[in-house]
């Protein structure tokens, strides 16, 4: 049965990745068209443009106004210049025709565009001389929207948790307001649902939302690009690599279908397939990456991609060069080694004559390195059952502890207080508990002196805060003690440290995030290592 079981998990995860693949061959087949969907847009906006000269030479100023708008909707998310360009004469000609309605709606549209190329502070202060009161409840609904994702955009430019953390509440706080004002169950509602939920942290749910939001609508290009990225964040955060690739991949390819320049879904995933070591696409997804962003002139977009774009370039070089000193190392040594097999012949004779005698010191050498081997062994024994016994003991002693309490105060309850309460006050289970952690702070250093060391160079200066006592170690270090002696169940790091698993969970995100190494953590804490010398000192 567990054969049979592993032989189906294995089914799943080839099909999965056959399934991956032929999702990046069909990216890749739709980049190689590219250049075919950019011409279709163009010819998109030269119908609109044509529209637009009758409207003007008739002096049509309301049919005018609404060209200059559908020719920003063609450019807000393919070019930033030309969208500004003609968002600014749909302004002008709304001042014209003294229309402040028809004003703060551009105004809107204005504050979408500025944010799209990184001009956030610009985006805030135009949204801001917007009245919501003058508008209709779909207008502030698309004002609500735009504003909650400046703040979310600010919030994932700066990267900082120190501010990011307030542009989320306020990012939270539109589009709450977003959604008092849409229409319910309808496209645009689910759109709003869907990254509430997400930002909420809602993960299952979220999931759930945009899914639906995809099955039940007929989504644009740009609004299937956007719910299929949310999608591979959501994969990403609960560790499903592959549904993370698969939704990147076909977030890419509706944004190339779609001729959508402002796009996070390519960079993404030349990102996770340079982790992967795919460093051929990696480098060819992030370069298209980066000439999309040059096109629309999406700054922070430019500026993300800047900083990978080099490391993924470096390690394709590396890598090239790794291949060519293998091919020469190959040669060299096929050239060695021929001249090794005549000089082999030479000597094997005289090898023979020798044969006795290196049995004999391979035997010596075999006796000697079983016996290291034992030693190793019964060392590492002697630790972990020392440890073992520190911790069931230490335990078993706080519960005697607690036990004893409720009977003192069961007496108390049977009218004798005064005969236990002077032995009551004798015993804490509180300080029982301190001693535990003071005691296994002690072992734990003097097999591992320098953790702390080693813990706070995978941090960043600004977040090194050492404990004020050396010998000591606070929660967020006996987390990741625990792990480097092997216990990694979260249940019993709680129960051991009187915490709930969601606060241990919540502490490991949290400190794995201010690290220097997020995604490989755990890994550097196992490379800190033990205390070695011929004598333990342990017991000493």
């Amino acid at each position: 049965m567990r054969y049979i079981l592993i032989f189906c998990f294995l089914i799943v995860i080839n099909s999965s990745a056959a399934q991956n693949n032929a999702i990046l061959q069909e990216l890749e087949n739709t980049i190689e068209k590219r250049d075919i969907f950019i011409k279709e847009k163009y010819k998109r906006i030269e119908l609109i443009k044509k529209d637009l000269d009758r409207y003007q030479y008739r002096g049509d100023n309301k049919n005018t106004y609404n060209s200059y708008l559908s020719l920003f909707k063609e450019y807000k998310s393919f070019q930033y210049d030309s969208a500004y360009n003609f968002l600014e004469k749909a302004k002008s000609l709304s001042t014209k025709l003294n229309d402040p309605i028809k004003l703060s709606q551009t105004k809107i549209k204005e504050g979408f565009v500025l944010l799209s190329s990184g001009l956030f502070k610009e985006a805030i202060d135009t949204l801001n001389s917007v009245d919501p009161k003058q508008l209709s409840d779909k207008f502030k609904y698309e004002y609500y929207a735009v504003k909650s994702r400046t703040f979310y955009d600010l919030a994932d430019y700066v990267g900082d948790s120190r501010f990011s953390s307030n542009y989320i509440e306020k990012g939270i706080f539109f589009l709450n307001k977003a959604l008092e004002y849409v229409e319910p169950k309808s496209s645009n509602y689910w759109n709003t649902e869907s990254l509430k939920r997400l930002k909420s942290n809602n993960w299952k749910s979220a999931e759930e939302a945009f899914n639906y939001w995809i099955d039940n609508y007929e989504l644009s290009p740009e609004e299937y690009a956007i719910a299929s990225s949310s999608l591979a964040y959501v994969y990403a955060v609960q560790n499903k690599e592959e549904k993370h690739i698969k939704y990147l991949a076909l977030a890419a390819i509706a944004d190339i279908k779609g001729g959508i320049k402002e796009t996070v879904a390519l960079r993404n995933l030349a990102s996770e397939l340079f982790k992967q070591g795919d460093l051929k696409k990696a480098n060819r997804f992030i370069s298209l990456a980066m000439e999309d962003a040059a096109f629309y002139n999406a700054r922070h977009r430019k500026v993300e991609i800047s900083a990978i774009l080099p490391i993924i370039e470096k390690a394709q070089i590396q890598k090239t060069e790794k291949q060519k000193r293998t091919l020469q190392q190959i040669v060299i040594a096929l050239s060695i080694l021929a001249l090794l097999v005549v000089i082999s012949l030479i000597i094997i004779f005289k090898q023979l004559r020798l044969r006795n005698a290196s049995k004999r010191i391979l035997a010596d050498s075999n006796k000697k390195l079983q016996e290291l081997n034992s030693n190793l062994k019964e060392a590492d024994t002697i630790k972990q059952e020392y440890i073992t016994y520190f911790l069931k003991v230490s335990s078993g002693f706080i519960n005697r502890i607690d036990n004893l309490q409720k009977n003192i105060l069961q007496k108390i309850i049977a009218n004798k207080p005064e005969e236990v309460m002077l032995i009551l006050k004798k015993y804490s289970v509180k300080k029982a508990r301190q001693q535990l952690f003071a005691q296994f702070d002690e072992v734990f250093l003097k097999l591992f002196p320098t953790f702390k060391e080693d813990y706070y160079k995978l941090f960043p200066e600004s977040e090194k805060v050492l404990p004020n006592n050396d010998s000591s170690l606070n929660n967020e270090l006996r987390i990741f003690a625990l792990y480097r002696l092997g216990v990694q169940d979260s249940n019993q790091v709680a129960d051991f440290l009187e915490l709930s698993v969601a606060t241990i969970y919540s502490y490991k995100t949290r400190i794995k995030n201010r690290s220097n190494y997020k995604d490989t953590f755990e890994e550097k804490i196992m490379d800190i290592k033990q205390f070695e010398s011929k004598k333990n000192t342990l017991f000493n």
